[in-house]
């Protein structure tokens, strides 16, 4: 058994490692000032480019950051996907650098785990951790593709949101979130920030499919199943239908029942928005009816969203 002097070295060590790693990362980690009077933390994540969490941010203009030596540098507002709630400062500071990035995927439930943020008054806070619930690929009550659901089993400190996750080895895993679940901590993983600063950076916003329908999630009787070979339990009964929106363009009537698209069941709404997703905008898919009791196949283009003025 160990003694007590083995057990306080052993306690010293795990001591230093962890406070050597959160020194490593400090240098990446911002405090965002868009609020008042609570700041909120960014990611210094690639060259000129710092992430945040959008929810965070309360106006788009007249940005500053506040970097570990204390210095305030000047951002602008490059683009904001509420969907994944992750938001893309510009920011041009020679005192910047970039983190070493870590694989999210390789996370495994009980992995002890920093969050680290940054204060505009107090300045670095770190919060020690496991990572409490892990699955796959999610999509958020907006309606945003997360590759990875990770949830974290520690309180954030006030103004952390937008600050980075990191490993044992002070590997960054994602950006921490509050806005995207009510009752816990998450991490948007590294591959998603990578894919959704990518789109705003060209864009300045994250483009979103739509087919100009209201729709709503209804059972289908267990007769018309059979007789249709129907594999879903559930369909989506069209109850509105823009006059110019791809779905009435393409002839989609209200009451018809949508059961899939391009032959992948559709029960709910989550189902359908895969098929919203950037990619698909512009393409051709073919969606799968019940009208009147009988099948009917009818192809649609996919529109884009239209974005709300501010």
């Amino acid at each position: 058994m160990e003694n007590k002097s083995e057990t306080n070295n052993t306690l010293q060590a795990l001591s230093r490692d962890l406070a050597d790693v959160v020194e490593q990362v400090s240098p990446s980690v911002v405090a965002v000032n868009t609020r008042r009077p609570l700041s909120s933390s960014g990611v210094y994540w690639r060259d000129g480019v710092i992430v945040a969490a959008a929810h965070t941010l309360r106006r788009t203009e007249d940005i500053s950051v506040i970097l570990a030596n204390g210095q305030t540098a000047t951002a602008t507002l490059a683009g904001a996907d509420p969907s994944t709630d992750l938001a893309v400062l510009k920011v041009d500071n020679a005192e910047l650098s970039t983190p070493p990035f870590g694989d999210p995927s390789q996370v495994k439930v009980g992995h002890l785990v920093l969050a680290l943020g940054r204060g505009a008054r107090r300045g670095l806070n770190a919060t020690l951790g496991i990572v409490g619930v892990l699955s796959g690929a999610w999509r958020t009550w907006r309606g945003g593709l997360i590759d990875q659901f990770i949830g974290l089993d520690l309180a954030l400190h006030p103004g952390a949101a937008g600050g980075p996750l990191i490993d044992a080895q002070g590997h960054v895993l994602g950006i921490n979130t509050l806005g995207l679940s009510p009752n816990m901590a998450l991490t948007v993983p590294a591959s998603t920030v990578n894919r959704v600063v990518a789109h705003l950076l060209e864009k300045g916003h994250m483009d979103r499919g739509y087919l100009g329908l209201g729709m709503h999630p209804i059972p289908l009787p267990e007769d018309l199943k059979s007789a249709l070979k129907l594999s879903a339990d559930s369909g989506l009964i069209v109850i509105s239908a823009e006059p110019e929106g791809p779905g009435s363009k393409a002839g989609v009537l209200i009451g018809d029942v949508i059961v899939a698209l391009e032959g992948t069941a559709v029960r709910n709404i989550r189902d359908l928005q895969a098929f919203l997703e950037p990619d698909f905008i512009g393409k051709t898919i073919a969606i799968s009816i019940i009208r009147g009791g009988k099948p009917v196949e009818i192809k649609v283009i996919i529109g884009e969203r239209r974005r709300r003025s501010a």
